[in-house]
């Protein structure tokens, strides 16, 4: 494999850096290319506004708003980076932060701990799941908008937080003082043996800097425990760093196959990625979930597993990026990402969709449809006006749309009650009623999760509840629609209670007992033997 290794979340136009620093100088010599030249026409508009506009003029905004306006004309990739976010999705891509360690919701303006970070300082002092912050620093901390929050409860390690909470029942509330620390941010959100099987799941939200590590970590410990077949979850995750995407696909992918190249107009844009072999993950029976919010690094990883007939795509069909960035820097803290080259899957297809229309592209459309059910031979209805290739086994695979998967399992409509239940009351509910219960449920299921698992059931004196709740919010109680999305609403109370008991991996647990895709995943795995024989 070259060495080259191409950001996936890249940054902006190299040529701007060069317009600001000497264009004084510029505009007296003779001879300017194509280039300087539109950038001495910028900058006589910016000076005369400054001069001669009839108001005061910001010409840090005006520059920002061109920069802007400039990327956006190229493609929906290549975007500015102010200096204020560029914090803020370094710590994205590149796992940490310093702060107390906590997700958080708002709910009825009170700032709700939704999980404490494992290991992060908030979680070792005993801070739950459910647990209200009422006072920050002994100042109320009711209504705070997100931003606000983050802004009062981040801060340097080694510094020190108090906050007041309220927990459960409990009328006093109870005052912790946390010293900030460096807090990860995990890409492996949840890691399990599907109970009374030998699969593992393994879902990824993101390809960060550190995600190979944790894959291959979560990973170990489940073969440990006796797993012998996996489904990798990329459903929803939009992707990071290139070199992530291919340190996984290489784990999967035998020596010498070609798992990914990219190509641009400059050498340097331009690379191929060879499986090295040997890797860890070779011969175990694979299903990867994908759906439309699977992008980028996540589609070059299922886009090599489906080329290459290494295991088998279920879902959804996937996003459709198949442009990569480049991050460049600006001296004023700024930076942008620009799209320097197109990746390929190994059977030389593109997936990136139109994007000439920035607004239907922001909306999904483009991406190629198929009907629910087998679609293991990709045949398509009519001719097919996408480029078609093949996969290593001789099966037709189509380039353009996304990454249409070999089976199409969609995710159940929502009935008009499901939906107004989540947008308003479900997550209130849930709240209120692990504040009542939640310490009776801890006490008897905190060491038995299998049992908790098999065994609990949400009441139907809840339900009653949560009408009764919908009905004083205007919400229309239809029984009918209820009874078809009964399970979804108890699976989704009972994962809100696990992961107030336990963490993330629990709650998942739970919610995959109602995921159609998943369960699907689960029956498929015969078809992957076959596919692995015919290869």
């Amino acid at each position: 494999m070259k060495k080259t290794a191409l950001v996936l979340v890249g940054i902006i136009i190299g040529i701007v850096a060069g317009i600001f620093i000497a264009q004084r100088f510029m505009s007296r010599i003779p001879g300017l290319t194509p280039t300087r030249e539109q950038a001495r026409k910028f900058e006589s508009i910016l000076e005369n506004a400054e001069k001669n506009y009839v108001d005061s003029v910001k010409t840090r905004d005006l520059t920002e708003t061109a920069i802007k306006a400039m990327l956006s004309e190229l493609d929906p990739h290549s975007v500015y980076v102010p200096a204020s976010l560029k914090q803020r999705e370094r710590e994205d891509l590149f796992g940490s932060f310093e702060g107390i360690g906590i997700q958080f919701e708002i709910i009825n303006d009170t700032i709700t701990v939704a999980t404490p970070i494992i290991g992060g300082p908030s979680e070792k002092l005993g801070i739950r799941a459910g647990d209200k912050i009422v006072k920050i620093d002994g100042k109320n901390a009711i209504g705070l908008a997100d931003t606000a929050v983050v802004r009062r409860l981040k801060g340097e390690k080694g510094t020190q937080v108090t906050v007041s909470i309220k927990r459960g029942m409990m009328t006093d509330l109870v005052d912790f003082t946390i010293t900030r620390d460096k807090i990860p941010i995990y890409s492996v959100s949840a890691a399990f043996l599907i109970p009374n099987t030998d699969i593992g799941y393994i879902s990824v939200n993101q390809f960060r800097a550190t995600m190979f590590e944790e894959f291959v970590q979560a990973s170990r410990k489940l073969r440990s425990e006796g797993m012998k077949r996996m489904i990798l979850d990329l459903r929803g995750n939009p992707g990071g760093l290139l070199e992530q995407a291919y340190e996984m696909a290489d784990a999967f992918i035998p020596d010498g196959k070609k798992i990914v190249y990219t190509k641009g107009r400059d050498a340097s844009t331009t690379d191929e990625y060879i499986g090295t072999g040997g890797g860890e993950f070779e011969d175990i029976p694979l299903i990867i979930l994908i759906d439309a919010g699977s992008a980028s690094a996540s589609e070059i990883v299922a886009g090599a597993v489906q080329d290459l007939d290494r295991g088998l795509i279920v879902g959804e069909t996937s996003f459709g990026k198949g442009l990569v960035q480049r991050s460049y820097d600006m001296s004023d803290g700024s930076s942008y990402r620009l799209t320097v080259s197109r990746y390929y899957t190994p059977s030389g297809r593109s997936i990136q969709r139109d994007y000439k229309d920035a607004k239907k592209y922001r909306a999904l459309q483009g991406r190629t449809e198929a009907e629910e059910g087998d679609n293991f031979t990709h045949k398509e209805k009519g001719d097919s006006s996408r480029p078609a290739f093949k996969t290593l086994g001789g099966r037709v695979v189509y380039g353009g749309g996304g990454i249409v998967p070999d089976y199409v399992v969609k995710h159940d409509t929502a009935t008009k009650l499901l939906i107004e239940l989540a947008s308003k009351v479900l997550r209130e509910f849930t709240d209120a009623y692990i504040s009542e219960n939640g310490e009776q449920l801890r006490k008897q299921y905190q060491t038995e999760m299998p049992r908790f698992l098999s065994s609990y059931t949400v009441s139907n004196e809840a339900i009653s509840r949560l009408g009764a709740m919908a009905e004083k919010k205007g919400i229309q109680w239809n029984e009918a629609q209820y009874k078809t999305d009964e399970r979804t609403i108890k699976t989704y109370i009972k994962a809100q209670i696990a992961r107030n008991i336990w963490n993330l991996n629990e709650k998942t647990m739970v919610d995959i007992t109602a995921d159609k895709q998943v369960q699907k995943a689960i029956q498929l795995f015969p078809e992957v033997q076959k596919l692995a024989k015919n290869k």
